[in-house]
């Protein structure tokens, strides 16, 4: 996948350092935040999608639902932003893998599978709580950290406040 943002590009207080990865959804480029000296993740819409009203709806809304949680399992967003008409958030950067590469590279137990999972849970217990339903939970979009603890990403399909409660129900 190739970049759209060149390295050493400055972003507002952000420069670009290297890209990532490039899924459905974003570009995602580790950046240097200049205000608080730490390394940021930008996750942009891609340029196919950044005029289209529903993907920036999507885009937007998982910016909300994420930065809306305040939990060690799931991906903190720093701040939103726009770049030459093309959507960005700022979001703590992590080292690792997604929980779908993790499996295809490793031979998993069942008690680091069930390790997982718990935390998996817990995080989504938080965000139900704060009325917030993923509604997207794959491999894809877990994040296994170097130091083994999971993160949850990517709240794009998220249903919030009463969208979140008829979702809910409609489940139990």
């Amino acid at each position: 996948a190739e970049p759209s943002v060149p390295a050493g590009e400055a972003i507002g207080p952000y420069v670009q350092l290297e890209f990532v990865d490039k899924g459905g959804m974003g570009e995602v480029y580790k950046a240097w935040d200049k205000r608080l000296d730490r390394t940021v993740a930008l996750k942009f819409l891609p340029n196919s999608y950044a005029k289209d009203s529903g993907s920036l709806a999507r885009f937007q809304r998982e910016a909300r639902a994420a930065s809306a949680l305040n939990h060690p399992r799931i991906c903190t967003i720093h701040d939103i932003g726009d770049f030459h008409g093309r959507p960005f958030f700022v979001m703590e950067f992590l080292e690792g893998q997604t929980l779908r590469a993790y499996l295809a590279a490793n031979k998993v137990r069942i008690p680091e599978l069930l390790d997982i999972a718990v935390q998996v849970c817990d995080a989504l217990a938080a965000a139900h709580e704060k009325g917030i339903v993923h509604r997207d939970i794959k491999p894809a979009n877990i994040f296994i950290q170097t130091n083994g603890q999971a993160k949850i990403l990517d709240f794009g399909l998220a249903k919030l406040g009463t969208e979140a409660r008829s979702a809910r129900a409609a489940v139990c």
